[in-house]
């Protein structure tokens, strides 16, 4: 059995870790952490799970674990995270520290000084795979941006777009455990608000990676709506081959992804639905429509908070370890 701690496991990404690997034939925790909730059994916090977990607070070198979820704050898992991997545990960082390969990226859109530069491999296992598998260090993508990438990564391979807008719609748990007033249910609710219009952290993180593979420019806009949980992410872009056919863009996804247990191209049309992919590790993408001034549209779906964060962990883990990759996570989404 391969033994797993989780610290700040009482956030939703904690929540969710825990549901998860309970389901996981091949793990342990056995530790997870909080200094607020220190003492405190589980359900009291997280009242739908009762395994008689009870919060500790640990210092990071007296975690004992093979692998390390850091289910941290921005700014708080670089203080921690070289001293897990002394450890000689490997660490999945759900937060943003580990995420760009420039940290002055980093420091210039957190506005925080990244005082632990380390090598880590972006967790998107649709692209990085085989890194991963190597990897002691692995940075959990954002959720917009998983969302975001897979919608348009055979685009940006392919070179077919040269600009990509990208409107994406979220649920308030992305806003995370915390409360204020932007999530406050009278503020959210019957209301879509639109934040950080030009200057979303997530915006630099997608360019990132599409970038990799031809000079696409990404502009990203996210959008708070009153759904507990799901991204529905809608992008635009005008493709240089005017030729290109709904038909041959559906054939290049399904290339793309067509060895990717988790990401599923709906054909005929179909919309990707946020209630489809509700509680599971999917991706749904489809639509794939191109109007008459040739704007092509593509529609992802993912769960916030296990696609776009605590599921895609524990794919990673998965890899890291060499079990199967939908290990604990081949159930389909809830609907309704």
């Amino acid at each position: 059995m391969t033994k797993v701690a989780i610290v700040g496991a009482s956030g939703y990404t904690g929540g969710e870790l825990i549901r998860l690997l309970e389901n996981h034939a091949r793990v342990e925790i056995s530790a997870i952490t909080s200094r607020k909730y220190a003492d405190t059994p589980i359900y009291k916090v997280h009242p739908n799970i009762r395994n008689g977990l009870v919060f500790k607070d640990l210092k990071p070198d007296s975690l004992d674990a093979d692998v390390v979820f850091t289910a941290t704050p921005h700014g708080a898992s670089m203080k921690i995270v070289p001293e897990i991997l002394e450890t000689g545990a490997k660490v999945i960082d759900l937060s943003g520290d580990y995420r760009f390969k420039d940290i002055a990226v980093y420091e210039k859109w957190y506005e925080i000084k990244h005082d632990s530069p380390l090598k880590a491999i972006y967790g998107l296992p649709e692209i990085y795979r085989e890194e991963i598998k190597k990897a002691n260090l692995i940075a959990n993508p954002g959720c917009f941006p998983t969302g975001a990438i897979l919608a348009n990564l055979p685009l940006s391979k392919e070179k077919l777009v040269e600009r990509i807008i990208i409107d994406s719609k979220t649920g308030i748990s992305g806003g995370g455990v915390t409360l204020s007033s932007a999530f406050h249910y009278p503020n959210c609710s019957d209301n879509v608000s639109p934040y950080n219009v030009t200057r979303h952290r997530h915006m630099p993180e997608i360019q990132q990676e599409l970038g990799m593979y031809s000079n696409v420019k990404v502009s990203f806009t996210p959008h708070l709506v009153p759904v507990i949980r799901g991204i529905l992410t809608t992008s635009h872009s005008f493709p240089e081959d005017n030729s290109v056919s709904s038909e041959d863009l559906i054939k290049i996804y399904k290339k793309q992804y067509k060895n990717e247990i988790f990401v599923k191209i709906l054909e005929n049309g179909e919309i990707p639905q946020l209630n489809s992919v509700r509680g599971s590790n999917f991706a749904h993408i489809g639509c794939f429509e191109i109007d008459e001034n040739g704007r092509l549209v593509i529609i992802s779906a993912i769960d916030n908070l296990v696609k776009g964060a605590s599921g895609q962990a524990i794919h990673n883990m998965n890899l890291i370890s060499k079990f199967k990759e939908d290990e604990g996570l081949n159930s389909y989404g809830l609907h309704p």
